[in-house]
């Protein structure tokens, strides 16, 4: 059972939930240490002071503000808790909005949040109903001293946060977009089309795993002596990486090989023997 992040409640009109807040994802990495190459010793760090040149416990070091003109500004903690936040243990339904109007880029991170005590009845109504409206719930809400704009939507039997990033901390993309000059032809949009055709299934998310990951966490045990070297992907494969000059060539090619995998896919899928029933009785 995962450690609650934050206590509070979410206001709907007049109704009041209180609920508790949980990560709804955790990242899964392979974790480094710096070391000397020479002994495999750790490289130690240590937090000093550029003015005086002490070394500095973590528990004296405070929040500095550098200003454009080079002041600094050292805030304490009672600034911080002085500033007024009245999302601090509130969640503000602010508007509803179909999901769809919000842009995927201005997702940051997700929570999955908890009924506490008189809570599970309004909770299970403002699940129904946004179930019903097919809406997401835009709310206003506090964590961690900063105030984020976040949204609550129905899933399955639960209600799910995503803290969203601030408009202007989105960045203006249109400087990566190809010039308008460049157009795609009638026959390489059709053909394009095709593929997607022959890759379009429902999702599974359970189809895909980490390869980059696993490998390297084979190549760890390898260097422990748990395991055989792990070839690399041109070791692999024997091929080279090249330009593709004919998109429309480089495309049938592509469809052909997609149908194929769906073919012996199909197939095996076809050859599995049929799993025995047992009779009752």
């Amino acid at each position: 059972m995962p450690r609650s992040l934050w206590k509070g409640a979410v206001s709907f009109g007049l109704v009041t939930i209180p609920v508790k807040l949980f990560s709804a994802t955790e990242e899964k990495d392979v974790t480094f240490r710096q070391v000397h190459p020479a002994d495999g010793g750790r490289i130690k760090y240590k937090r000093v002071c550029e003015v005086c040149g002490e070394e500095v416990p973590y528990g004296e070091i405070a929040k500095g503000y550098e200003a454009a003109d080079g002041r600094m500004v050292v805030l304490e903690a009672s600034d911080f808790d002085d500033l007024p936040l009245p999302t601090a243990k509130q969640v503000e339904i602010v508007q509803f909005v179909e999901m769809g109007e919000i842009d995927p880029t201005a997702y940051n991170k997700s929570y999955f949040l908890e009924p506490e005590g008189p809570g599970a009845k309004p909770y299970v109504l403002l699940r129904e109903a946004l179930k019903k409206s097919n809406k997401v719930a835009v709310v206003k809400v506090a964590l961690r001293s900063r105030e984020s704009l976040a949204l609550i939507r129905a899933a399955d039997d639960l209600l799910v946060m995503h803290t969203l990033l601030w408009p202007d901390e989105l960045r203006d993309g249109a400087f990566a977009a190809p010039s308008d000059e460049i157009k795609a032809g009638k026959g390489e949009v059709e053909m394009a089309g095709m593929f997607i055709e022959q890759l379009t299934a429902p999702y599974d998310p359970t189809q895909f795993t980490d390869s980059y990951r696993e490998a390297l966490e084979q190549v760890v045990a390898a260097k422990l002596g748990d395991a055989p070297a792990v070839p690399t992907a041109a070791e692999e494969t024997g091929e080279g990486t090249g330009d593709v000059v004919d998109l429309v060539a480089a495309l049938k090619a592509s469809v052909e090989a997609a149908k194929k995998r769906r073919e012996a896919a199909a197939a095996a899928g076809a050859k599995e023997p049929a799993k025995k029933t047992k009779k009752v009785g």
